[in-house]
């Protein structure tokens, strides 16, 4: 038996039809250490980009060109994130869809209707869609999955320099083996993630 279609249902193609739907993603759910990163696209049907899809699927250097491509073209764009400290306090899921909430609330102009990747909706003042693998389908989600990560990879870079010795330049926080040997040699920083089991047993070890 098929569901009644809700608001958000009938909404979506009068949002379509005025170019104003945001796309979201988020990059970072998965590693120990470092923000949860988020970003919303609206994209401009005039001005197509070729090429989007999930970033996990692009190589570096051409989610680099893209995201260059996505912040010139777009009809507007924005990243927020999610603190570590946040991620701690309230669990990663939670988190995501803080930072997405966040990244589709500064849009300007402001999106009128929300695509989310994932099977949540973030609570946003707005109709919103939650697709799973949407990042792969939907051109808007792919451009926000793109940007976030771009920008979450720029940020762990930055936290490299200031954290030498856990590669964060190069596996961005998420749990290499690399990453474990950084943590048993060196201990956690500040930016590692303690609601994390490995990061939280490196605690408990230290007591």
């Amino acid at each position: 038996m098929r569901r009644p279609p809700t608001y958000a249902d009938l909404f979506e193609p009068l949002a379509r039809a005025s170019g104003r739907v945001c796309g979201a993603d988020e990059a970072g759910r998965g590693p120990l250490a470092g923000p949860v990163v988020a970003a919303a696209v609206i994209l401009d049907a005039r001005r197509p980009i070729r090429g989007l899809r999930d970033s996990k699927e692009l190589a570096p250097a051409r989610r680099e060109i893209l995201a260059v491509r996505i912040r010139e073209r777009a009809i507007a764009w924005s990243v927020a994130l999610a603190t570590v400290e946040e991620i701690d306090s309230i669990n990663i899921l939670r988190a995501s869809l803080l930072a997405m909430r966040r990244a589709i609330e500064a849009l300007q102009p402001a999106a009128e209707y929300a695509l989310i990747d994932g099977n949540q909706l973030p609570p946003v003042g707005l109709p919103a869609r939650a697709i799973i693998g949407g990042d792969a389908t939907e051109p808007a989600i792919s451009a926000a999955s793109i940007i976030a990560k771009v920008h979450r990879d720029s940020l762990m870079r930055e936290l490299d320099a200031r954290y030498p010795g856990y590669g964060f330049a190069h596996n961005a926080g998420y749990p290499t083996p690399e990453h474990f040997a950084a943590l048993a040699r060196l201990g956690p920083t500040e930016v590692h993630r303690r609601s994390f089991a490995p990061v939280r047993a490196c605690y408990e070890a230290g007591e």
